[in-house]
């Protein structure tokens, strides 16, 4: 299964046309994604990350529900606590 999760840039690190780099932030947690799909993002766009690779930009409304539609899945399964658990 292959899963994209929305974050928001922070930080670029790199703006290398192949190799650019930036900090996302998921709901608290920050990680540096690499961002050659998505040159043009800027500073608080939100992106969708596959795998440690931004693959497109997100608009925030839509980017904003479906962190709260997974934060619900989250708080009302019972798979969700065995998936943090592992």
């Amino acid at each position: 299964m292959c899963l994209g999760v929305p974050g928001r840039v922070v930080r670029w690190i790199d703006r290398d046309p192949i190799l650019g780099r930036a900090e996302i932030e998921f709901e608290g947690i920050c990680r540096e994604c690499h961002m050659a799909c998505v040159p043009d993002a800027e500073v608080d766009d939100y992106v969708i990350v596959h795998a440690g690779v931004a693959i497109s930009r997100m608009d925030e409304t839509a980017a904003r529900q479906a962190q709260a539609d997974w934060q619900a899945w989250r708080d009302s399964s019972p798979a969700a606590d065995d998936a943090q658990a592992s």
